[in-house]
């Protein structure tokens, strides 16, 4: 194992056992100022649940990243003299996008955000990370585009920034699934960061991982009958969305053959979130076809479908990681063979031969029970 990769590793694990401390005092508050999710038609939980494990998540990567970065610095085991103002203004422009979401998120999770204020701050979130130089420029050949002028990219950029941090925090409905497609993407972008010489992505991907992993934990196996269950909340949501768009961002822009990669950048980028990205689009033509508000929440998600086929919630949980797993595979795979627009057509065509499959499950089982 190199010294990379060693660090990498270091700043997962200390991210993982700072998550481990912070998680447990969060319940102890929660349950002393009596901080719970409140219960209603759409959630499917029972019980006192804190839904502030997001809380975790900055702290627990910022810490990581930063001691073993300057512990390995200082040591004289990594060299970051090679790192320009470019890097540096990505970094703090980056910083500030996360902190501008994780401060919703808490006053969101405390007193509750409405939604168009929610949009505003991830409008200015997405800002900052354009305003560092990273932003989609090019759609590597999509619909027979390649290069993108800087004044269709930047706007173009946000939207793609505000609509990923929503697919996020809208796929947040069942214990894991959330934290689970993160930690997947999470995986992979620190990989490619990790080939490609990307040394500060890659730490702050697996920062990011081990709290995320911690909080799977917590949030799955926890028992809510003796205080330690937990969601992660808009601030976990928020927070790993933006962090996400800010690999994913700089996955667009770095050269690919570097780290030996084949097929488009956008590919590799957009991989891990299909799942998420594709659920939500399906979720909002379906609102805007039954004329309701498309961003006022019901209980249409995909996680929803596979309750309603009568799968458990940890079942369908582990059957939508399983899938985002499969999927990403294939067009990492794919993307060294076949045109980006091909790809993209397969992958909506698999997408709705799955939510078709779905729909027959259901009526059958409705069908069985006379509902």
């Amino acid at each position: 194992m190199n010294l990379t990769a060693l660090e990498c590793l270091a700043v997962f694990c200390v991210s993982l056992l700072l998550a481990g401390i912070i998680i447990p005092q969060i319940l102890l508050i929660a349950f002393r100022k009596n901080l719970f999710d409140e219960i209603d038609e759409r959630k499917i939980h029972h019980g006192r649940v804190p839904r502030l494990g997001g809380i975790a998540f900055m702290p627990s990567m910022i810490f990581s990243v930063a001691a073993i970065g300057g512990s390995f610095t200082l040591l004289g085991f990594l060299d970051f003299s090679f790192y320009g103002p470019d890097d540096l203004v990505r970094c703090c422009f980056g910083l500030c996008a996360l902190m501008i979401m994780y401060l919703v998120g808490i006053a969101d999770d405390l007193v509750g955000v409405r939604y168009r204020a929610k949009f505003i701050a991830q409008i200015i979130a997405a800002g900052f990370l354009v305003a560092s130089g990273e932003y989609i420029d090019s759609l590597d050949g999509f619909c027979g585009i390649h290069g993108i002028p800087v004044w269709v990219a930047l706007p173009f950029s946000i939207l793609v920034v505000v609509f990923v941090t929503n697919a996020i925090n809208l796929i947040d409905g069942i214990d894991g699934l959330a934290s689970g497609l993160c930690s997947i993407a999470m995986l992979f972008y620190g990989w490619v960061m990790l080939c490609c010489n990307e040394i500060t992505y890659a730490l702050v991907a697996f920062g990011t991982l081990g709290a995320l992993i911690q909080f799977f934990y917590y949030n799955v196996f926890g028992n809510a009958k003796v205080g330690k269950k937990i969601f992660m909340g808009d601030t976990g949501a928020l927070t790993t969305g933006i962090i996400i768009c800010f690999l994913c961002m700089r996955i667009c822009s770095v050269d690919q053959s570097v780290g030996g990669f084949k097929g488009d950048s956008l590919v590799i980028a957009f991989a891990p979130l299909l799942v998420p990205c594709f659920d939500v689009v399906r979720v909002y033509i379906r609102r805007i076809r039954h004329h309701t508000n498309p961003f006022l929440p019901d209980k249409s998600h995909i996680h929803h479908k596979l309750l309603d086929a009568g799968l458990p919630q940890r079942t369908a949980m582990v059957s939508i990681l399983i899938f985002s797993l499969l999927l990403s595979g294939l067009n990492y795979w794919l993307a060294a063979y076949l045109n980006i627009t091909v790809l993209f057509i397969i992958d909506i065509l698999i997408f709705m031969v799955a939510n078709i499959w779905l729909n027959i499950a259901i009526n059958r089982r409705h069908a069985r029970n006379n509902i």
